[in-house]
């Protein structure tokens, strides 16, 4: 296989109209690392996906993940990490907008979902396997999004220090009840149930059936008006569907009332206090519950107030929102010691500032949305 880290090809298929008809097919190459995004990545990808809904022979656009493991579990931190490093033991240190890669990364990956969440054409994610942070902004924005019996979505970005980005801002804010600040408290897994109840994804498929679905996509008729398109794939998607094998349970769903509950004060100490005492048998509540113990408290924090502040904004203005708090995230100590817990020491012993939600003060907090002047700076 190629050594690209995302690997493009069209397939030809079926127009009303006749003459050439194609579908774009952008896989992310980039096994080893569960398909996690780079910068690199990025860029190719926005730039495909841009030359592809101007070619009026492109009837719709189909993402997925090489192997058989992960779509995408997120971002590739690496680099990011070095880059905070660097920038923390520099003269700059204070301005956030002094990371020139940090600011690079997020700009393009913002841009790269806001472009896949107002795509005109068909976009289909093949959701297999892993699914997490950077993974589930690309999946989030596609007009139809699939899962299998394989699919495990996530938004754990508080366990290294960050907050779910990538229009989680958004996207959390529309999910069923309370459930979206108890996923961004928790990092909580989904199954495929899961992640349908929680409005991340349209469809349900057998991972086995991709290649009929493909050969589906290629024997279809596709017209000219994307609309009429929309709802050809809508088609083709409920009848693989139906195909599929029982769901297991969501437990999502089974405790959902009890999530509710654990929220329903819309107070976010009282929500922490609730979700972190929580005494339960079920694997599933221990799990999320431990999470946010385990978690970076000033994280939880910013999880729970940019999700209060996001919920009247516009899309593009949730971008831009997290576009600077996360850039004020890469300047301040906890992204960066999160990284390196979790991900280049592997000690599994972060040493998080602030050490509790007690030492949480108003003051610090509201600096995550201080101003900053990005214009002119992102892509």
């Amino acid at each position: 296989m190629s050594e690209a880290p995302v690997l493009f090809r069209t397939l030809p298929c079926r127009s009303q109209a006749g003459g050439e008809s194609l579908i774009g097919v952008a896989t992310l190459n980039a096994p080893a690392t569960l398909n996690a995004l780079s910068l690199e990545m990025i860029t190719l990808l926005d730039e495909q996906l841009a030359a592809w809904d101007a070619d009026p022979a492109v009837m719709l656009v189909m993402l997925e993940g090489s192997g058989d493991k992960a779509f995408c579990a997120g971002g590739d931190l690496q680099q990011l990490y070095r880059s905070m490093r660097e920038h923390h033991a520099s003269p700059q240190a204070a301005d956030p907008l002094a990371n020139s890669y940090a600011l690079e990364f997020f700009s393009r990956e913002y841009a790269l979902d806001y472009r896949i969440h107002t795509y005109a054409k068909p976009v289909l994610v093949w959701g297999h396997g892993i699914v997490m942070g950077g993974g589930i902004g690309l999946m989030a924005g596609a007009s139809h999004r699939v899962v299998t019996e394989g699919s495990r979505l996530a938004m754990p970005e508080v366990a290294i220090g960050l907050y779910p980005d990538v229009g989680g801002s958004w996207f959390l804010n529309r999910a069923p009840g309370h459930t979206g600040p108890f996923l961004a408290l928790t990092g909580a897994a989904l199954s495929a149930a899961d992640a349908q109840f929680a409005r991340l994804a349209d469809y349900r498929a057998a991972h086995t059936d991709k290649a009929r679905l493909i050969d589906m996509l290629q024997t279809q008729e596709w017209a000219k008006a994307p609309a009429a398109n929309h709802e050809h794939l809508n088609g083709l998607l409920a009848r693989l569907q139906q195909c599929a094998p029982p769901a297991p349970a969501s437990p999502l769903r089974e405790h959902y009332d009890l999530i509710n509950d654990l929220c329903a004060s819309g107070n976010f100490g009282d929500m922490v206090l609730r979700i972190a005492t929580l005494e339960s048998e079920d694997r599933w509540l221990q799990k999320a519950a431990t999470a946010l113990r385990k978690g970076s408290p000033g994280a939880a924090w910013l999880a729970f107030a940019i999700q209060q502040r996001a919920k009247h904004l516009s899309l593009a203005e949730v971008f831009q929102l997290e576009l600077g708090v996360s850039l004020v995230c890469a300047a301040r100590p906890d992204f960066a010691e999160g990284i390196r817990a979790l991900i280049i020491d592997k000690d599994n012993q972060p040493r998080w500032q602030p050490a509790s939600l007690a030492d949480v003060s108003e003051t610090w907090g509201e600096g995550f949305f201080a101003p900053l002047n990005l214009e002119g700076k992102t892509a």
